[in-house]
């Protein structure tokens, strides 16, 4: 069944990454949420991966929402060419807002940062806090050490099977966005949302 699917969180680097390619994927994926019809929830900023996904949305003339701290407003150089730009007083808050306004979130290369906003949501939707649609983009091989640690915690008995099928891993934007409109939301399947 096809859903409709408002606004993806896209969650990437502050930094563009040691490949081209990722820099390609970037530029894909706001192409195809542009094209799509669907809003860019992310973190604010102009600089890495994280500018590039949102300039590509702009460029297409999609919609994007940043949701910046105020702490980070020069440091990761605020992006004041979205659509609608949101300065929290924490990261906390930022993070609250980036869940309420996403029916999915979208995962592309990243760092420590990225690792723990995919951890936090996939926590997040194990606990039955949310049922929405959790997706890494494997570009080039980059999330391949990231699904292996999460097998490695089933394999050694700290997650279950069922809680590693919470996360779906795809090639790309396009694959991204046709896992995501055939997921079933959360209000259909009756989830607690938090």
């Amino acid at each position: 069944m096809t859903i409709d699917v408002r606004a993806v969180a896209v969650f990437c680097g502050s930094r563009m990454g040691a490949k081209p390619v990722y820099q390609q994927a970037a530029q894909e994926t706001g192409k195809e949420l542009a094209q799509a019809g669907i809003r860019l929830v992310y973190g604010g900023g102009a600089n890495g991966l994280m500018g590039v996904v949102a300039h590509a949305v702009i460029q297409a003339g999609g919609s994007v929402t940043g949701v910046i701290p105020e702490f980070l407003k020069t440091r990761e150089k605020m992006n004041e060419e979205v659509s609608e730009l949101i300065v929290t007083d924490s990261m906390h808050t930022r993070k609250q807002i980036m869940f309420s306004r996403a029916d999915a979130f979208w995962v592309l290369p990243g760092g420590f940062g990225t690792f723990e906003e995919l951890l936090e949501i996939l926590t997040w939707k194990q606990l039955k806090r949310h049922d929405k649609p959790i997706v890494l983009i494997n570009v080039d091989g980059w999330g391949d050490k990231v699904v292996a640690m999460l097998d490695e915690a089933v394999k050694q008995g700290f997650a279950s099977v069922d809680a590693r099928s919470l996360l779906s891993v795809v090639p790309n934007a396009a694959a991204a966005l046709e896992y995501t409109r055939v997921t079933e939301p959360a209000e259909a399947l009756g989830m607690d949302v938090m």
